[in-house]
């Protein structure tokens, strides 16, 4: 019964860890198609014309120190997408803009 618990334990702790790895895979360019198929289906999105911004919310992030070792974070990850394709990304938080060229900006969060 100890090594079933267990087994539950480490499959819950590696598959929360999925979407967050799956992150460094996305890059410039990607569709959203490729996105999805990256990194899942987003928590929340939103469209404004040809822009797009999709919003992964509370994933788990490790880093490892020399210093403390290994510890875990939350974060919010954003992807924004014009025309379909990637322009912007990483950790943080999107806000909608009034008037400029693009109507979302990447606000990054800073580890």
């Amino acid at each position: 019964m100890k090594s079933i618990i267990l087994s539950l334990f480490f499959i819950l702790i590696l598959t929360s860890c999925t979407t967050v790895n799956s992150m460094r895979n996305i890059r410039e360019g990607l569709t959203k198609e490729e996105v999805i198929i990256a990194a899942g289906n987003p928590n929340g999105f939103h469209r404004n014309g040809e822009y797009e911004a999709l919003q992964y919310t509370d994933l788990m992030i490790n880093r490892w120190s020399i210093f403390s070792g290994l510890s875990w974070s939350r974060t919010d990850y954003s992807i924004i997408l014009k025309n379909n394709h990637v322009i912007e990304y990483g950790p943080g938080k999107i806000i909608k803009r009034e008037r400029n060229e693009s109507p979302y900006m990447l606000i990054q969060k800073k580890y």
